[in-house]
């Protein structure tokens, strides 16, 4: 099973694929999608269905974690990141993936173990988990395999 976790966002949107074999991760891989170059939303609304797309395609997940909507002090900036978020869900729909979706509390708790952890314990945690060859640059790429992570923890002991 490939488990994809998508750390939602509008400028940098992290994604991460656990491919699991019971209770086992034998491989992983994260990356991040740039759409800061681009000014206007809609096209980089448009370029995130494009990669995401592409992704989905290569790696046909067959479940996704996605980050929940959390409350932020800038209105502004959770209407942009509820737009983002809603086109990660329609491209997870159209490829038939089942989608979770977890708070930030709960991927750092599975993670980490604890539910206020930074996001360096989370960085981390997550290299020592999946021995990385190829560490990511953007903390989007950790929390992406965070959330495939925190899904991971849920189901390997209800098979």
């Amino acid at each position: 099973m490939i488990i994809l976790g998508i750390d939602p966002g509008s400028r940098y949107c992290g994604y991460g694929l656990l491919e699991v074999e019971g209770r086992r991760i034998i491989g992983a891989g994260c990356e991040v999608v740039n759409l800061s170059g681009e000014k206007d939303l809609p096209k980089r609304l448009d370029q995130l269905y494009t990669a995401l797309d592409a992704v989905l395609s290569e790696y046909q997940p067959e479940v996704a974690a996605v980050e929940s909507m959390f409350f932020h002090k800038h209105i502004r900036s959770v209407f942009t990141l509820g737009h983002a978020r809603g086109v990660i869900l329609l491209a997870l729909a159209r490829h038939g993936a089942r989608i979770f979706e977890y708070t930030p509390r709960e991927v750092k708790k599975a993670v980490v173990g604890n539910g206020n952890a930074t996001k360096q314990q989370v960085r981390y945690m997550v290299g020592q988990m999946l021995k990385l060859k190829a560490p990511p640059a953007r903390d989007d790429a950790y929390d992406a395999l965070g959330l495939a992570l925190c899904h991971f923890h849920r189901i390997k002991f209800q098979a």
